[in-house]
């Protein structure tokens, strides 16, 4: 189990928003939000670059389930292995541990491991994205419906720890924007860093 925990950390850690970001000459660990994820590359660089790390991330956090799908077979190891990816992404030991929020990734996480779930807050996060343009709304909601889902769609004890523990941690990484959020001062979707 500790491999894929293992595994599931180094594949989630490769920053995919600091990578593209910095051949675009930017470094988003100083730049806009200062978050290593999708939507601040979208913000900071424009559409191409952030739709570009938005389906990295998204493949790297289904990549991790399967390959322990793959070769163990177990929902143990491939939920182990997803749940880490996404604190790898968060947490990235090559950045000094300052990484993401763990949205892009969980998504292709659990798309494999709790596809009823993940389609469900996916349009979770779609629809409130097209009504306000704040995605960081629609990442809580989303975060929020997820494990509500799986449990209600019975998706295994295994699958719903992770999806309650990493999704406890995406919540505390988006604290910052709930603050915003409340005191209406989050920037909105196409607003650009000035």
């Amino acid at each position: 189990m500790l491999t894929w925990i293992l595994f599931g950390y180094v594949l989630g850690s490769v920053p995919f928003a600091f990578l593209l970001a910095r051949r675009a000459g930017i470094d988003v660990r100083v730049s806009g939000s200062g978050n290593v994820g999708a939507a601040n590359v979208l913000r900071t660089t424009g559409a191409p670059l952030g739709v570009a790390v938005m389906a990295l991330d998204i493949s790297k956090g289904a990549a991790t389930v399967w390959a322990a799908h793959a070769a163990t077979g177990t929902i143990d190891a491939m939920a182990a292995a997803g749940a880490a990816a996404i604190v790898g992404h968060i947490y990235p030991v090559w950045l000094r541990f300052h990484g993401g929020k763990g949205v892009a990734v969980a998504a292709g996480v659990f798309g494999v491991l709790a596809p009823i779930a993940a389609g469900a807050a996916a349009g979770m996060f779609l629809a409130i994205v097209w009504f306000t343009r704040l995605v960081s709304l629609g990442s809580l909601a989303a975060t929020v419906t997820l494990p509500s889902v799986a449990m209600i769609s019975g998706a295994p004890p295994q699958v719903l720890g992770a999806a309650i523990g990493t999704g406890a941690l995406i919540l505390f990484r988006h604290r910052a924007n709930l603050r915003r959020l409340i005191g209406g001062t989050e920037r909105r979707m196409g607003e650009r860093e000035r």
